[in-house]
């Protein structure tokens, strides 16, 4: 069995996780990261994704996010997500209407700058959209 440590997952309305965790896998903006006990410090940015929380108590939870930031300690986690919400409770419909606005704003991005943003953002919506909703 690994070694626990605290982890939470906050959103602007509420704290949905706070227990001690086996591991934690995260989807930092460079890429997917797994977080355990005792891992080196580290601050990182957090993309449109799900985390997937290993709890010591039972079985994996799954929740999606919308950004954010991750702030890895030894002794813990705390992933303030811009926003979150449990896989099982998603809600179809704001993720259709997220995936809407994403390519709103891509067309009507006024540069390169704005229209690689867009097309990233786009990508990451998409592909979040696939991975949590079955075919």
């Amino acid at each position: 069995m690994a070694e626990a440590f605290q982890f939470e997952l906050v959103s602007p309305e509420r704290l949905l996780v706070s227990e001690k965790v086996e591991s934690v896998v995260i989807p930092g903006t460079e890429g997917e990261m797994t977080v355990m006990a005792n891992h080196a410090p580290v601050m990182t940015t957090i993309k449109p994704g799900v985390v997937t929380v290993n709890p010591v108590s039972g079985e994996k939870e799954r929740y999606v996010v919308f950004g954010g930031f991750a702030d890895i300690l030894p002794t813990g986690c705390t992933l303030l997500a811009e926003s979150a919400v449990s896989v099982k409770d998603i809600d179809r419909a704001d993720l259709a209407r997220r995936i809407q606005e994403a390519r709103e704003d891509l067309n009507d991005a006024k540069n390169d700058e704005g229209r690689s943003k867009a097309e990233q953002f786009l990508h990451q919506l998409t592909t979040l959209e696939g991975a949590i909703i079955p075919a």
